[in-house]
């Protein structure tokens, strides 16, 4: 990608989830680009000012930096944050929603709810 634009990133420390939701978007007609720490996110975004994405999607616990921590570095830009996680902690779910996150998804998540929460991103 390369550019602010039409765009979605998946950020989970697990490949192959990483991998299975970038297929579901892609299927859906939205295109998406994929990062396995929220590291090599930030880097990413911190390093290119034009690189924004219209949505990411974050795992909340990852081995570097999680997902709450990741939300937190990118406040103020336009970007919506959709939180995904294997473990419903409720005071990980209000500190996301609190500080904006549109929606907070545990796994095995409604895959129609995800998408539609992204394409709705995408319209606006």
């Amino acid at each position: 990608m390369g550019s602010s634009g039409q765009f979605a990133v998946v950020v989970d420390d697990d490949e192959s989830v990483a991998r299975a939701i970038s297929r579901l978007l892609r299927a859906a007609g939205i295109t998406v680009e994929t990062f396995t720490s929220g590291a090599a996110f930030l880097d990413q975004v911190l390093s290119q000012p034009t690189y924004r994405p219209r949505c990411a999607i974050l795992d909340v616990s990852m081995p570097d930096i999680d997902g709450l921590e990741v939300q937190r570095r990118l406040a103020g830009m336009p970007m919506a944050i959709i939180f995904i996680t294997a473990h419903d902690v409720p005071e990980a779910r209000d500190k996301a929603l609190s500080s904006g996150a549109i929606g907070y998804l545990r796994k095995p998540f409604n895959t129609t709810q995800l998408i539609e929460l992204v394409r709705g991103v995408m319209a606006s």
